[in-house]
């Protein structure tokens, strides 16, 4: 099993905005495990966990977007604009053992 953390570092006041939209764009993917904000350690960040089965899998998921359906379309222009809520951000992807 993997694990995927994206991690976002918002501008201030903006964390909960982005959890709150990755939350209603999210809803229906099967692989997102939580959305999470920071209560300790770097301030105004957004954790996105996602889980997948294996690498393989993963790289499928990701090559979906390539080619999205049109509820991903739409799903996609619900966030336009997002990066402007956000500085840097990072990917981290664990095996589980």
């Amino acid at each position: 099993m993997i694990i995927v953390h994206d991690i976002f570092v918002c501008k201030p006041g903006n964390a909960s905005k982005v959890a709150k939209l990755f939350k209603e764009v999210m809803a229906n993917n099967k692989e997102l495990v939580n959305i999470m904000t920071d209560l300790t350690g770097q301030f105004n960040r957004v954790i996105m966990v996602s889980q997948y089965e294996s690498l393989t899998a993963y790289e499928q998921a990701m090559q979906s977007y390539m080619n999205p359906t049109e509820e991903m379309k739409k799903q996609f222009a619900k966030m336009e604009g997002y990066t402007d809520m956000y500085l840097t951000g990072s990917r981290e992807i664990y095996k589980v053992w």
